[in-house]
């Protein structure tokens, strides 16, 4: 019987192996063993804590997200202007805490995974609305109504690009590379527009 609060741990364990897993092995061969291999546990436990591979690699996702969410967030209380609230949320969408390597290479296959599994293409969609939402609400003060969809898309077309290009290219794109990049489009976008930047 596992001890009080050992939950949290070796849950915390489990999606921390299946994301190494998924980086060495890849999504399609990442099977439970491997992934209670790296864990350094039995099958059996990680069937104690999740029902099935399934349910493994879904709260995998689910972390991914909160911990997204999470950097968003952090940054954005300490925005003061409208500017670095948009900063806040491309920082957010490429924090060290998820854009490395594993991190990165989970991410894509997720990503790869979502259009043919519901379970996954729900957290994805909820990703994707998140992002376009806290775009569309930043930018509003500084970019025409008219434009701001398509400003909120293109930088949320940037961010992917920018993380499929550092999946694929496994670190050609640095984090600070990605971030410059990132935050020289949003300057470009505001100068279009004539948008003071701070």
């Amino acid at each position: 019987m596992p001890k009080l609060g050992m939950e949290p741990i070796r849950r915390r364990q489990l999606i921390d192996a299946t994301i190494a897993a998924i980086e060495e092995n890849g999504f399609s061969d990442t099977t439970l063993s491997r992934i209670s291999a790296r864990a350094g546990v039995s099958t059996g436990i990680v069937h104690h804590y999740f029902r099935s591979k399934d349910d493994l690699l879904e709260a995998t996702l689910r972390d991914l997200a909160n911990t997204l969410r999470r950097e968003v967030v952090e940054r954005l209380n300490a925005a003061r202007t409208p500017r670095e609230r948009v900063l806040a949320i491309i920082d957010g969408n490429l924090a060290p805490s998820l854009f490395h390597r594993a991190g990165v290479t989970a991410w894509l296959a997720f990503w790869g995974e979502a259009p043919s599994t519901p379970r996954l293409a729900r957290i994805q969609d909820i990703i994707i609305r998140r992002l376009r939402g806290n775009l569309i609400h930043a930018l509003r003060p500084l970019v025409p109504p008219d434009r701001l969809l398509l400003t909120a898309e293109g930088i949320g077309t940037l961010l992917d690009g920018l993380w499929l290009r550092a999946a694929l290219t496994r670190g050609a794109v640095t984090l600070e590379e990605a971030r410059r990049l990132a935050h020289d489009y949003l300057d470009l976008c505001l100068a279009r527009y004539n948008t003071s930047t701070e």
